[in-house]
């Protein structure tokens, strides 16, 4: 499974690889301190936090940036993470949308592509979201998503709570999502 493709696009989303030049871009977008305001970093609006969010990113080989194509906007930046080969299983997530990007069709979107991608190597996709985040956990249950468990999340260095969606392949294609 590649884990960055070059080409997962279609007529509303674009997700673009991640490359070591687009921190300050994606810091423009990251800066708005109401996109984290529900999430486990709450801070990482602040530059320094970011920058630990973005090289964690760019490490991983298996981030994006997310463009609307009508506009050729950056409305935010996404993941894959936890490839298990073995098990059959990814993990989707460390997703954020500008806040003019929420409560539509986008989030959506950009999570049908990541998982119709996904579920052509992998079994079950895994989604970790942080406790206080009921608007994520809300979105990621209407793809089809069900809770799993309650695990400690490593986020670089720093140890939060989080709960573990799971979904898996046949529960996505009979979400028949087309």
């Amino acid at each position: 499974m590649n884990l960055q493709p070059l080409n997962l696009e279609n007529t509303l989303i674009k997700l673009n690889p991640l490359t070591e030049n687009d921190f300050e871009k994606l810091y423009k977008v990251a800066s708005d301190p109401l996109i984290w305001e529900q999430h486990p970093i709450s801070d990482r609006f602040k530059k320094e936090v970011f920058q630990l969010y973005f090289n964690s990113a760019l490490a991983s080989k298996s981030a994006f940036l997310i463009f609307n194509t009508t506009e050729n906007e950056l409305m935010g930046s996404t993941r894959f993470y936890d490839f298990n080969s073995e098990n059959k299983s990814i993990a989707i997530g460390y997703t954020f949308l500008a806040i003019k990007y929420w409560g539509g069709k986008y989030n959506f979107e950009v999570k049908k592509m990541l998982l119709d991608y996904a579920f052509e190597f992998v079994n079950t996709v895994f989604f970790h979201i942080g406790p206080q985040n009921i608007r994520s956990q809300k979105a990621i249950i209407k793809i089809g998503a069900s809770f799993s468990k309650e695990i400690e999340y490593d986020y670089y260095g720093k140890k939060t709570s989080n709960f573990e969606y799971k979904l898996d392949k046949e529960t996505w294609i009979n979400m028949n999502y087309k």
